[in-house]
């Protein structure tokens, strides 16, 4: 590892296509994802932490924050796999929870998640063609439940869980509303559709049952439960009070207006897309918040509704509306409020708003200051600053102030400031703006635009050009260490100009292809370039020329940079490589380990390298360079890192990139020696004010002064009167305080009156209510005793009556007792012979059951031996795959057990052994049965045997016989192999007239070649000299129209000259006539003088163009000498292809002639076979004869197939040469010659067989 490290500092952008890109961790502090990674931003302390995403993470596509704003999500693509990583908030800093990327199902991306209300559950979605709802238990990595959601590729937009239930959950999309219930491990749909499918961009829970839902065509619907309760339509309104608006918005904002970027984020290009253009006046809802009063919902570009409930209704109505500001000072002020809301969020409390456009811009609106001004409509303010949306470009910073100055492909130039970091200045232009490049002192700037080089001042309060120069598409700028200098790219030549005349000192030209990469050495006294052509280039300033070169072909580079002694050059480029370059050559190369690095930049104390790569990560290296792998790797942006820089003092690295992110990193080196630069002189303070504005803000300093006086007196006036007519108030209060004082003292009395009159009549009915009291207490207690007396004797009455009730009780259970003992003896009596029976027939049972239980046993042993038998081999097999699967800190259990089994498999197998030594002895009674039997078959076969030893004697002397066939056979292939010889020196001649042949033709070929060169020599000499003569045609016809003019300008001069002789006797007409004459004709010299201007314009524009001509005819040549060599090559090949088919057709013809001879040598044999008589020795010969045709037949066969194969290989290889030859570009075939086919060939050949 390095001893270089760089600390992420702050980050300047917003990252697109993420879904749900803001959220609130606290009150102040928001999260946003910017680069690779999530950021942490308090609003009112302006500071930020940084959570990194994923190593080698590829896209960042969906975040989710939990409830209790503990956890976050991030869906991430790393190394082309979906994976969801959750982070820990509240640790310090956020450490990874858990990481999702091992999946049962088929997956390509997720594209947008939510967590459940109690934070336990994960939501999340993928993308079509799969389309599965995942509900996680992600705590555990568990998938609890997964549904598809779609069958036919409609996108899902956004999912979400009731805000007070786990198990309800709700999904939106593309003709999609579903509602879906978590029970028994599955998700069920709940509600089914009804009506036409709308496109549902977005929906809140409001309630535990209720979900606002918004669609593309401006509706909103209100779903209790899956069924529609209310729905309300949003149409595009103009203010009427747009002006006013606009005024007052100019006076609450600062002096610097900025007008939002675009980049639309995924769902939102996915939904433009499938827009009709009949619904461009509908508003289309992307997002929806809801808050305690109701919700609010995006509406359109640039505009956001307040809906608050109606109290006791389902209804909501529209209360406010929330709009982006328009930007007057934008290039196109209308198109700054056009873009679309594409999330919202509100603060824990609600106290503010933020929403994200699809031009990466956050915005934020206080609701407290909102329902201040009522009635009208209120404006978004930015929550940072405006952001780049494009890639980014250039970057630069200076010396004497903490600037950096960035330009995008938005057409913007920013000026930015890393240490309070915020944003200075800002400007938008007509044109793309591709590089940028910052005075040391930090007052001008140079911008590279798509038609022209600017030089510009920065001023307090804006960015004002004072130089245009025509270059057009200048991709590389850079002011030199000293400022007066500066050099632009054009194309393949850089233009070096001096800051004190702003003139062009230096062309300097060399490079074949474009120019990537322009760096100064310290002194200023050299300038490095590289470019695509493989080539970096050392230009010395004094003479204008090169002085060291380094040219690689193979290698397109990227960047430059030079050590601070200015003795290495480092570049990167297309090859993976960094190059150590000194003396115009490589002193090392070492590799970027499977990326591009794309830039490269040094510390000014030579200490600390760091570089780009393709990838978007920041690799920081010290110098010198390791050859093993020595560096950091930092995450950092979302696309390739396009420049970097350090600033002067090495304490900040800055970074830009096509993600249109600028992050600052605070740099050091652990080893600290030397690295730190101390500042001399403080950053400086000063600014740039043009006069025009100084005496422009005097004029109304004073205006502001006079007014103020004046307003002064006004007021002093008014406070006069005002104090009188306070006075004359007050006197009158006081006046109307003392009469009401007198009335409410009388009141006051009249009151006191009445309160004691009504103590004594309160008093008197207090008396009246006791005595009445007393008497009914008497009452009650003598009507108590009476009742009390009779209650008593009834009680007697009924005691008795219970007493003779027992008595008679009494008697009949002694009755009872006396029947039951009697009839308890009668069923025993009878029940003991039962018994005795039913002992008789137990006994007889039992013995029945011992029986069937012996047997049984007997069974169940059998069985279970077998069983045991089967389950031990079945153990054996899984214990062996359990052995393989289990941990280490488990192995020695598992062997101990091994172990057990094996004992007790032992022990089971020398059962079996005596088993089966008890089924052996009984084999081996049947087996001496058996051996007796054989013996029997012994016997008969040795007869057998006697009987084969005869056949083996006839059969030996018939093989005798067949050898003596064999030598005869072979006296007749040494005839054939005679004749063979004599066919092959007739072959020969043939040869060498073909031979004769080829030569002919390629002398044949040669000249047509040499034709065809001189006609197209000859053709590009006519078009030359058309184009000359059309020049000169022109030429000519300028000469004539300016000789006309001039004998015109003559004839009119003579005219006047001649009408002034006329007054020559009178000296002040005359006077008046010649300055008549001087004024007219004077200007018209000036007319010459410009036509001369524009022949020298000519002659620079035909000096231009011969060498353009040079340039062309060098290429031409280069042109038709590698077609000379292709040619060459090509002739070759046809030449060898032609005498290869001469010979193939020599061959067939060769082998018809030996088929046929075959064929009547066979004819002759089968005649002397049927002319012979049928003796012995003639048959002999006639059967030798018949085996030699057919093997001789059969040997011809063979070669001439193992020809034919051969030659047939030979033609496909030429015929793939030719192909690759024709794929070369620049190669044409100069004949029109085709080869049979190889299938063509091969019938011919089998015609000429048969």
């Amino acid at each position: 590892m390095s001893t270089v490290v760089a600390l992420s500092q702050h980050a300047f952008g917003l990252r697109p296509h993420v879904t749900n890109n803001i959220c609130f961790f606290d009150e102040q502090i928001i999260i946003f994802p910017s680069g690779n990674y999530c950021v942490k931003y308090n609003i009112d302390q302006k500071w930020q932490k940084f959570i990194p995403g994923s190593d080698k993470s590829q896209a960042m596509l969906a975040l989710s924050i939990s409830p209790n704003r503990r956890y976050l999500a991030m869906s991430e693509i790393v190394q082309e796999k979906p994976a969801i990583t959750i982070y820990e908030l509240s640790s310090i800093p956020c450490r990874k929870r858990k990481i999702l990327n091992n999946f049962d199902f088929p997956v390509q991306k997720f594209t947008c998640m939510a967590f459940s209300p109690d934070s336990k559950y994960l939501l999340t979605q993928t993308s079509p063609p799969e389309s599965n709802l995942v509900y996680w238990l992600w705590e555990k990595q568990k998938v609890m439940a997964i549904v598809r959601t779609d069958s036919q590729n409609n996108t899902v937009y956004q999912v979400s869980f009731s805000p007070h239930d786990n198990t309800q959950v709700c999904v939106t999309g593309s003709g999609m509303f579903k509602l879906l219930r978590f029970a028994e491990g599955t998700l069920k749909h709940t509600n089914f559709q009804r009506g036409e499918p709308q496109n549902y961009l977005a929906h809140a829970w409001v309630s535990d049952d209720k979900i606002i839902v918004g669609t593309d065509t401006g509706r909103l619907f209100l779903f209790e439960s899956g069924d529609l309760r209310w729905e309300t339509s949003i149409m595009v309104q103009e203010s009427v009070s747009e002006t006013k608006n606009l005024e007052v918005i100019q006076e609450s904002e600062s002096l610097i207006d900025f007008p939002p970027l675009s980049s639309p984020a995924p769902s939102y290009e996915q939904v433009m897309i499938t827009a009709s253009h009949s619904q461009l006046a509908m508003p289309q809802v992307f997002a929806i918040a809801v808050y305690s009063k109701g919700f609010a919902c995006s509406a359109g570009p640039g505009r956001v509704l307040l809906f608050e409930k109606i109290e006791d209704k389902d209804v909501y109505h529209e209360t406010r509306e929330i709009r982006i500001p328009v930007d007057l000072q934008s290039n196109d002020s209308s198109q700054s409020d056009k873009q679309d809301i594409l999330c919202l969020c509100f603060s824990p409390s609600e106290e503010m708003l933020i929403a994200s456009t699809s031009k990466n811009q956050l915005y934020s609106i206080t609701m407290s200051l909102m329902e201040i001004s009522k009635g009208e409509p209120a404006h978004f303010d930015y929550l940072m600053y405006p952001l780049h949306s494009a890639s980014i470009t250039g970057l630069a910073t200076c010396i004497r102030k903490p600037l950096i100055a960035t330009c995008s492909l938005d057409r913007s130039v920013r000026i930015w400031n890393y240490e309070s970091n915020s944003l200075e200045l800002y400007k938008e232009y007509q044109e793309e703006a591709y590089a940028v490049s910052l005075h040391p002192s930090g007052h001008f700037i140079v911008v590279g635009f798509a038609d022209k080089l600017c030089l510009m001042n920065l001023l307090i309060d804006d960015i004002r050009p004072f130089k245009e120069y025509s270059v057009r598409g200048c991709r590389e700028c850079a002011f030199s260490n000293g400022g007066h200098l500066f050099a632009a790219v054009n194309g393949n030549v850089i233009h070096v100009f001096t800051t004190t005349s702003l003139e062009n000192i230096s062309n300097l030209k060399g490079h074949t292809g474009k120019i990537r990469s322009i760096v100064w050495n310290a002194d200023d006294s050299r300038l490095i370039s590289c470019g695509t052509d493989g080539a970096v280039y050392e230009w010395s300033l004094s003479s204008g020329k090169r002085e060291t070169e380094c040219v690689l072909k193979s290698c397109s580079y990227n960047c430059v940079t030079i050590s601070p002694d200015a003795k290495i050059i480092f570049a990167v480029g297309s090859d993976h490589t960094l190059k150590e370059i000194a003396d115009s050559s490589i002193l090392r190369e070492i590799s970027a380990f499977d990326v591009f690095y794309t830039a490269i930049v040094i510390s000014h104390s030579g200490r600390m390298l760091f570089v780009g790569t393709s990838v978007g990560t920041i690799r920081a290296m010290k110098y010198p360079l390791a050859v093993q792998k020595e560096f950091n790797d930092y995450q950092a942006h979302a696309g390739p890192v396009t420049k970097m820089s350090l600033t002067f003092d090495d304490q900040f690295l800055l970074t830009v990139s096509e993600d249109g992110c600028l992050f600052t990193w605070r740099v050091f080196d652990k080893d600290g020696r030397g690295i730190k630069r101390e500042r001399e002189v403080g950053f400086a303070e000063e600014v740039l004010v043009t006069k025009t504005d100084m005496e422009e803000k005097a004029q109304i300093m004073l205006e502001l002064k006079t007014r103020v006086e004046e307003l002064k007196m006004e007021n002093e006036y008014q406070l006069r009167l005002k104090d009188m007519n306070y006075s004359e108030k007050i006197k009158e209060l006081a006046d109307k305080f003392m009469q009401e004082m007198e009335s409410l003292k009388t009141k006051n009395q009249v009151l006191k009156t009445e309160k004691e009159k009504q103590d004594v009549s309160h008093r008197e009915r207090m008396d009246e209510l006791l005595d009445k009291q007393s008497r009914e207490l008497q009452d009650m207690e003598c009507c108590n005793n009476q009742k009390l007396l009779l209650e008593y004797e009834k009680y007697q009455e009924l005691q008795l009556k219970s007493q003779r009730m027992q008595e008679e009780y009494e008697k009949q259970l002694r009755d009872n007792d006396e029947t039951k003992s009697q009839a308890l003896e009668e069923l025993t009596e009878f029940y003991e012979a039962k018994l005795q029976e039913k002992t008789n027939l137990l006994e007889e049972a039992q013995e029945d059951v011992r029986q069937q239980l012996r047997e049984f046993e007997e069974t169940k042993k059998q069985i279970e031996e077998d069983e045991d038998r089967e389950i031990q081999d079945i153990k054996t097999k899984y214990e062996k795959k359990l052995r393989d699967e289990k941990e280490s800190n488990l192995r020695l259990k598992g062997e101990t057990g091994i172990m057990r089994k094996k004992f007790s498999s032992l022990q089971k197998e020398i059962e079996e052994r005596a088993n089966d030594i008890e089924v052996l002895k009984g084999e081996q009674v049947k087996l001496q049965a058996v051996i007796k039997s054989l013996e029997k078959d012994i016997l008969s076969l040795k007869r057998e045997i006697q009987e084969r030893d005869e056949t083996i004697q006839d059969k030996e002397k018939r093989i005798y016989d067949l050898k003596k066939k064999n030598q005869e056979l072979e006296k007749f292939k040494f005839v054939l192999d005679y004749k063979i010889k004599e066919l092959k020196k007739q072959i020969e001649p043939r040869e060498k007239e073909i031979k004769v042949m080829k030569e002919q033709i390629q002398e044949m070929e040669a000249e047509l070649e040499r034709f065809h060169k001189q006609n197209s020599q000859l053709e590009l000499n006519i078009t030359e000299l058309w184009q000359k003569l059309r020049a000169t045609d022109q030429e000519m016809r300028r000469e004539r129209q300016k000789e006309r003019d001039l004998e015109a300008l003559v004839k009119r001069f003579k005219t006047d000259l001649h009408n002034c002789v006329a007054y020559i006797q009178e000296p002040r007409q005359l006077k008046e006539k010649v300055r008549g004459l001087f004024e007219k004709y004077v200007q018209r010299a000036d007319m010459v003088e410009i036509a001369g201007l524009n022949t020298d314009l000519q002659q620079e524009y035909a000096r231009q163009r011969e060498h353009l001509e040079r340039n062309l005819a060098t290429l031409k040549k280069k042109v038709v000498k590698e077609s000379e060599l292709h040619r060459t090559d090509y002739v070759r090949i046809m030449q060898e292809n032609v005498s290869l088919i001469k010979e193939i057709n020599e061959l067939r013809r060769e082998l018809k002639l030996t088929r046929s001879q075959v064929y009547d040598l066979k004819a002759a044999l089968k005649v002397t076979k049927k002319g012979q008589p049928q003796e012995g020795s003639e048959t002999v010969s006639s059967t030798n004869m018949l085996g030699i045709t057919p093997a001789m037949r059969l040997n011809e066969q063979e070669e001439t197939g193992r020809i034919i194969e051969m030659q047939r290989l030979e033609i496909q290889r030429l015929r793939d040469q030719i192909q690759e030859q024709e794929q070369v570009p620049g190669f044409h075939p100069i004949t029109g010659i085709r080869l049979p086919s190889l299938l063509e060939s091969e019938e011919d050949f089998e015609v000429q067989i048969k």
